[in-house]
């Protein structure tokens, strides 16, 4: 008589259908690529922070608002926000792409994998939408220069000195000494009072003081 309580034998993993050599060849070309793209990136980096002519050629005319010249702190700042940018997003996407080779070499099926990891980023995703809000407009901010460190700024909220900005969070000092610290994604307008040719608005004329002796009456 057959038993429903027989157990079939647990057979271990094919580790024969392991490609070792492919793992290996997967890590060490992920690292190779993300050197020299990191490498790429600081060159281009430093390049335009020291004030390359390279983009002011013809064919990069469409790139002129973003990197023309400016005053050396300002520039050298940009340009390193946009290096890590880079860098930040080349690094995830090399990661992402080696992970996935190193896991088809080891013979792991990757397809539940990349949905729990779809599902897992549309979650991420409606938690995060203020702070990827942040960081989109500070990359605006960044590439269409709309204000940068030095600049007095005008929101709806303070008058004030940029004192330092990165991707998520802009610090402003206004008049009277107090720190901002403003996110980039509530900035919904702003006027930049070093670029163009801002004049301020004159001071209302002062009440003339009574006459010091007063006429008697009679007089």
């Amino acid at each position: 008589m057959y038993s429903m309580t027989t157990a079939e034998p647990i057979t271990p993993p094919d580790i024969s259908a392991v490609n070792l050599p492919g793992v290996l060849i997967s890590i060490g070309v992920g690292v190779a690529v993300w050197l020299v793209a990191s490498f790429l990136i600081g060159g281009i980096a430093k390049r335009v922070a020291a004030g390359t002519s390279f983009f002011k050629k013809p064919h990069f005319r469409w790139a002129a608002p973003a990197l023309r010249a400016l005053d050396h702190e300002r520039r050298e700042q940009r340009a390193n926000t946009i290096g890590a940018l880079l860098r930040s997003v080349v690094g995830v996407l090399i990661a992402a792409l080696t992970i996935m080779y190193v896991l088809k070499n080891l013979n792991v099926d990757i397809a539940p994998l990349l949905t729990s990891v779809g599902i897992l980023g549309i979650a991420i995703g409606f938690g995060a939408q203020q702070l990827i809000r942040d960081f989109l407009a500070g990359i605006f901010i960044t590439l269409e220069d709309q204000y940068g460190i030095g600049d007095i700024i005008e929101t709806s909220e303070v008058v004030g000195v940029v004192e330092s900005m990165n991707l998520r969070i802009t610090r402003v000092r206004a008049d009277d000494g107090t720190i901002w610290y403003l996110r980039n994604g509530e900035i919904l307008r702003v006027g930049n009072r070093s670029q163009g040719t801002y004049v301020p608005p004159e001071a209302p004329p002062a009440d003339e003081p009574d006459n010091a002796h007063p006429q008697q009456a009679g007089e």
